[in-house]
């Protein structure tokens, strides 16, 4: 039988289409697989020791439905579907720091939702509080929200964004659950009972993540809105050591939240806050602390003064922090980027 070249051609473009339904069959597949891990992991429910299950289960939930919320606009961002006015951006500081009416109603529902289940429990939110006092934090049960961390990159349309449920008993945090829908994974931490990515556990501090140097470390770390001259010079300054020092690379992702995650599971080794008035809120620390913490990372401050301070101890509402893979590389870069 003669074998054409216009046949061979269809031949080609057969194969080519079999092979790329098979990939969507495959990655629709793995799509399917990581939802179903969007649960509590049975190893939490089944625990006896676990003193928070009715709340992590209902912050699951409720990470997911924000989660839901926030796809609309990055599903339109770029089309002919997008109308930025559907976010209806308000500024607080200044222009860099802003929320999105998504913010506003995440937070909304989040915290109806938290107070018909546990009306007694008190709650410390980003949106409820915007540029006032801080709540404090005492012994009572208490949720920190940040029902979009990463507010810029997700107007902008930016994938690098999440809903952060943390809570705390006695005063410190206890469980942490960060979804980020873009990138579609659902992070967990509780307290002395290890951190998770879509169901499955992180690794602690062993191997590459315990002998990890500065030298070869990937450093994150992020401007956020400070402005004037001499806060961008001390800022800058902190960059300039870091890489005349030498190290893998450095990156700026948008989302504190994801910063801690990212270097619980080890995509980043080091992150810091506070060179300037660039410093963080509790609602930027608390879940992502559980979940570095019980990956094994070392959280403390970066200020040397308050360094004593780590783990569970960490205070939520400093305005400076350093977290990393291993106590080394963290003793290292504070160093570097004060120059001390």
């Amino acid at each position: 039988m003669r074998f054409t070249a216009a046949a061979a051609a269809v031949a080609v473009t057969s194969i080519a289409a079999a092979s790329a339904f098979s990939a969507i069959k495959r990655s629709s597949s793995r799509s399917s697989a990581k939802h179903q891990h969007f649960s509590v992991p049975n190893e939490l429910l089944e625990s006896t020791t676990c003193e928070c299950k009715d709340e992590l289960v209902l912050a699951v939930q409720l990470a997911l439905e924000a989660g839901k919320n926030m796809t609309k606009h990055y599903d339109s961002k770029g089309t002919a579907d997008e109308n930025m006015g559907d976010l209806q951006i308000n500024t607080k500081m200044n222009d860099a720091d802003f929320a999105t009416a998504i913010d506003v109603e995440n937070e909304n529902y989040i915290s109806n939702e938290i107070l018909k289940k546990f009306p007694g429990h008190a709650i410390i939110g980003e949106e409820s509080t915007g540029t006032g006092t801080i709540p404090p934090l005492t012994n009572e049960p208490t949720w920190i929200i940040d029902p979009i961390d990463g507010t810029t990159n997700f107007a902008s349309g930016l994938p690098l964004s999440c809903v952060s449920i943390g809570f705390c008993r006695d005063g410190k945090p206890y469980m942490g659950v960060v979804f980020a829908p873009m990138t579609n994974e659902l992070y967990i931490g509780v307290q002395g009972h290890g951190a998770y990515r879509n169901g499955i556990q992180l690794l602690g501090c062993s191997g590459e993540k315990a002998t990890k140097t500065l030298s070869h470390s990937v450093v994150n770390f992020e401007f956020g809105y400070a402005r004037d001259e001499e806060d961008v010079e001390k800022m800058a300054l902190a960059v300039k050591r870091l890489l005349q020092h030498g190290v893998r690379t450095t990156r700026t992702l948008g989302s504190g939240v994801l910063d801690l995650c990212y270097v619980a599971c080890g995509r980043m080794d080091v992150v810091y806050t506070g060179i300037a008035a660039e410093g963080w809120n509790p609602w930027d620390y608390c879940a992502g602390l559980v979940i570095a913490v019980e990956s094994g990372c070392t959280m403390s401050h970066l200020s040397p003064s308050e360094m004593d301070k780590a783990g569970y101890d960490f205070n939520l509402y400093s305005k400076n922090m350093i977290c990393g893979v291993n106590s080394k590389v963290v003793d290292e870069c504070r160093s570097c980027v004060l120059g001390l």
